[in-house]
């Protein structure tokens, strides 16, 4: 999910061939070192909480989810913010290289009005950008009053659509990541951490 010779997806290759799945018995075992763990993950949380709650204060912001990935992320991240504040989630797929709002399938709509709204997209990894540049356009013809992006990981060396990541957790690591809420082949999304997975799993 992280290098850039390794699929977005995790289960197929880029050429749609099945990936390997040399799962171990235990979930640590698949690990070869742990990148964030639990504290730092939860400081991070409580940092960009302080921020979303100062920068939004009387303006009851919709928190809006990324599935699946961004779940856990967004649940820590949410009790950390101390203003009035409503949850949503989409799940979204876009199609093309331009991967305009015309190109974005949703699989999961939020279930709010957005006219009027100020909108914060919480992701896991933020790589290409191109998706979220497709939401922020979706979501600018509904009519929202603002639209920002929250990030756990910022994957800049991918990025190629011209957006605006408001709020960065951390700066991705050159590793193939797993845990707290992203996954290979949708295994892994349970750990408390941010680990990297042993090539021995993906190769």
């Amino acid at each position: 999910k992280i290098c850039p010779s390794l699929p977005l997806c995790g289960a197929r290759s880029a050429e749609g061939g099945a990936m390997p799945l040399n799962f171990g018995p235990t979930l640590e075992g698949d690990i070869e070192r742990v990148l964030l763990g639990k504290d730092e993950l939860q400081r991070k949380c409580e940092e960009l909480g302080a921020a979303i709650s100062k920068d939004f204060a009387g303006r009851d912001p919709l928190v809006v989810g990324v599935l699946s990935g961004a779940a856990v992320f967004m649940a820590d991240l949410v009790r950390c913010i101390d203003i009035q504040c409503e949850l949503d989630f989409i799940a979204v797929s876009s199609y093309g290289k331009s991967a305009v709002s015309g190109d974005l399938q949703f699989k999961k709509d939020v279930s709010a009005d957005l006219r009027g709204r100020h909108v914060i997209v919480v992701e896991d990894i933020v790589d290409t950008g191109k998706t979220l540049k497709a939401v922020g356009e979706a979501f600018a013809e509904r009519g929202v009053a603002s639209f920002a992006i929250c990030t756990l990981l910022d994957k800049k060396a991918r990025r190629t659509a011209d957006i605006e990541i408001k709020y960065i957790g951390f700066d991705c690591p050159d590793e193939f990541v797993i845990g707290y809420g992203i996954d290979y082949a949708e295994r892994y999304r349970n750990l408390p951490y941010v680990a990297a997975l042993k090539r021995s799993v993906y190769e």
